[in-house]
């Protein structure tokens, strides 16, 4: 059977049961999606250079001729070592491979390759360790740009390569271009065909550069375009209006003033609710600021006008939180609360459908239960999302369709800058509290590198003796044998990443005085809830945890947060970790412990270490990495982004011309008539599929 971009990947040859469960890891499926598994980089084999030029130790390719018959030797147990010399015009070198035994048959003396990795010196004898290899013939040109990808344990980066290769030339036919010839050839694109040749078979960087603009270009017009239609399509839609709430009694509940601010956003919230048309507006603010009181007069207001509420999390431990936070408070002012979650049992859950469809609870907090085709509401008023950057557009869009009438308010943690939240949020009015309530205090934040660790144990111990607690937060839940298989591909690897399970055993063999637990996404939820309540209670003086408590979670006892590798976060997680201790009276701190040596790493710590403002970190984080650490997922915690929530190519930084072109093109189309823009659908179906595709979970948006 002919291969074809629809053949499910197993078509390709090779691909058995294993590969095809490896492939569906990186979200692999079909043949299209291993076409549109881009490069995240170009290993460069042109830089040829001789021994004698390459002893800087500057990653290189040269020209060698083999020297010596390759020798393999038994070093230890499970290792071996398989060597010979090579030599240039220059000198010669010793060429080491480990643990490839096959390769003693593969070089013969007297053969010309070009070997690629980085020359180093030991006693005057100089080494190539595991370089990578082409050999020289006659006539053969040989590539100088390789694709490097995204790996999986149980694909390997030739492997990739290859199968990628036999998928371009049996489907570049198929490749039809969605975006509009006019549009393209105004300015000046390769095809969708031209592009990911460039890039999966790439011969110079500027090919590659205009492969990546094409594709930075359709990601801001797609995403501007879907957006647009999604409001379009919101336009005819009548709400319930609600009147403003006498909020004495409310007021009368916290046990505190609102600021000015918070009592700004509240007033604008109130006119929205007042609407016939739905209010769609999102509500930002720097950690700590008080986004949640403002959340619960929208639901109160709501309530009192006899409409019900639903409050969406990203996590089952936040959706936990805000339970405890709101139930007691509403039910003060006689109004019922429900706790829908993914380990609510059954029964539970069908008391509660039960209740939401009689009318008799008010407001029903949750994560992705929420969204259950069985819960019909009696009178569902308003939607709230907590933390949208962790959902994306599709969920927005799946609540929107699922109760078309209701107001929306959606609330981020992550102090949005004003230029990516117009472009994530253009449907939506923006709010946002720029005042911190009175007593917050800010954080004292130190960068230190490892030969801190012993002087951190005291620290902790400290802290813990003064009746403080500890977080400790590690980039990675264990050690994926991927990640070495990825690294393969680099001239110079990073080092391998503390994981939770290795903190954890260190800090308690370290500290056995103290109370140590641990968190993690991949914990069941009753675990989970068990860990952070006993966090909570204060029985756990230290928690080693991955991001799953960045978002929301609340202990103002927590005075000490120690963040390792803090240069794998970007500057807008670490703040929101950072956000996680001095939210009680007492002296907070939070220690950023890395062993980078990467120039920019250094600077997004020490940004941290003088920036205390959430705005100007995330201006910071923008400027310095772009959108991306906005948009992803908590790393193996949360929902993958989806929708063209995404940008892989594209940089609110780098590329604003493009943000602007794709604006205008995509205003363009939203603004013909009626009649006109029917037409132009007709003519490019192929465009509008596309948005369909970026926009799959809203199988309506376009409708």
């Amino acid at each position: 059977m002919a291969l074809s971009l629809s053949s499910p990947i197993s078509a390709l040859h090779g691909v058995g049961p294993a590969k095809e469960k490896a492939f569906a890891r990186l979200g692999i499926v079909t043949v299209r999606d291993l076409l549109f598994h881009i490069p995240h980089g170009f290993e460069d084999r042109g830089r040829i250079r001789t021994l004698a030029e390459g002893i800087d130790g500057t990653p290189s390719s040269f020209i060698l001729t083999v020297g010596t018959e390759p020798r393999t030797a038994r070093i230890r147990a499970h290792m071996t070592l398989t060597k010979f010399r090579a030599f240039d015009e220059s000198g010669s070198v010793e060429v080491v491979f480990f643990n490839q035994d096959y390769l003693k048959g593969t070089f013969r003396v007297g053969d010309v390759y070009r070997f690629t990795g980085k020359l180093s010196a030991q006693k005057r004898v100089y080494t190539l360790t595991a370089p990578k290899f082409d050999k020289v013939e006659d006539g053969v040109a040989l590539p100088t740009l390789y694709p490097v990808y995204s790996l999986t344990e149980g694909l390997s980066m030739a492997q990739l390569r290859k199968w990628t290769s036999t998928a371009l030339d049996a489907c570049r036919h198929e490749l039809v271009d969605y975006l509009p010839e006019e549009i393209r050839q105004k300015h000046g694109f390769p095809t969708v065909g031209q592009a990911l040749c460039a890039l999966h078979d790439p011969v110079d960087m500027k090919d590659v550069d205009g492969a990546l603009r094409r594709f930075a270009f359709d990601e801001f017009f797609l995403y501007s375009l879907g957006m647009a239609l999604s409001k379009q399509k919101g336009e005819g839609v009548c709400a319930t209006p609600y009147p403003t709430p006498d909020s004495a009694p409310f007021l009368s509940k916290i046990p505190f003033p609102l600021t000015a601010a918070q009592s700004r956003v509240c007033g604008e919230i109130a006119a929205s609710l007042r609407e016939r048309s739905p209010m769609n507006r999102i509500l930002v603010g720097d950690v700590g600021c008080g986004k949640t009181v403002c959340a619960a007069f929208a639901a109160y207001a709501v309530a009192s006008g006899g409409g019900q509420c639903a409050l969406m999390a990203p996590t089952e431990i936040l959706a936990r939180q805000h339970y405890e936070d709101m139930a007691p408070l509403f039910a003060s002012l006689g109004f019922r609360t429900a706790l829908l979650v993914g380990s609510t049992t059954k029964k539970e859950k069908e008391s509660v459908y039960a209740a939401l469809a009689s009318g008799e609870i008010s407001l029903v907090i949750g994560t992705h239960a929420l969204l259950n085709e069985k819960i019909a509401f009696a009178s569902l008023g308003l939607v709230i999302t907590d933390e949208q950057h962790r959902f994306g557009v599709m969920q927005r869009a799946a609540l929107r369709e699922k109760h078309a009438g209701a107001h929306l308010l959606v609330m981020s943690a992550t102090p949005i800058p004003r230029t990516l939240a117009l472009v994530l949020y253009g449907d939506l009015a923006i709010s946002r509290i720029d005042e911190m309530p009175p007593g917050r205090q800010k954080v004292k934040t130190y960068a230190v590198d490892e030969s801190y660790l012993p002087r951190l144990y005291a620290f902790i111990e400290k802290q813990v003796s003064a009746g403080g607690q500890v977080y400790i937060v590690c980039p990675a839940i264990e050690q994926k044998p991927s990640e070495e298989e990825e690294a393969d591909v680099l001239l110079s690897p990073p080092p391998p990443m503390k994981t939770v399970a290795e903190v954890k055993k260190t800090v308690s063999e370290a500290l056995p005085s103290l109370s140590v637990g641990y968190l993690h996404g991949k914990m069941k939820a009753a675990e989970k809830k068990a860990t952070m309540d006993a966090f909570a209670s204060g029985a756990l003086s230290v928690l080693v945890s991955t991001t799953v408590i960045e978002v929301g979670v609340n202990v103002p006892n927590a005075t000490l947060m120690i963040v390792m590798d803090a240069d794998r976060f970007g500057l807008a997680a670490l703040h929101q970790l950072r956000g996680r201790v001095g939210r009680g009276k007492k002296e907070s701190f939070c220690v950023l412990v890395s062993g980078t040596s990467s120039e920019e790493g250094r600077r997004r710590l020490e940004t941290m270490s003088r920036t205390y403002d959430g705005y100007a970190v995330a201006e910071e984080d923008l400027r310095m990495r772009g959108p991306g650490d906005f948009l992803a997922p908590v790393a193996g915690e949360g929902v993958r982004q989806s929708g063209g929530l995404s940008f892989r190519f594209a940089s609110l930084c780098r590329d604003t011309d493009l943000l602007s072109c794709a604006a205008e093109e995509s205003r363009a189309i939203i603004d013909l008539s009626k009649k006109e823009a029917e037409a132009y659908r007709a003519n490019h179906p192929a465009l509008f599929d596309e948005v369909r595709a970026r926009f799959a979970e809203s199988q309506n948006l376009l409708s």
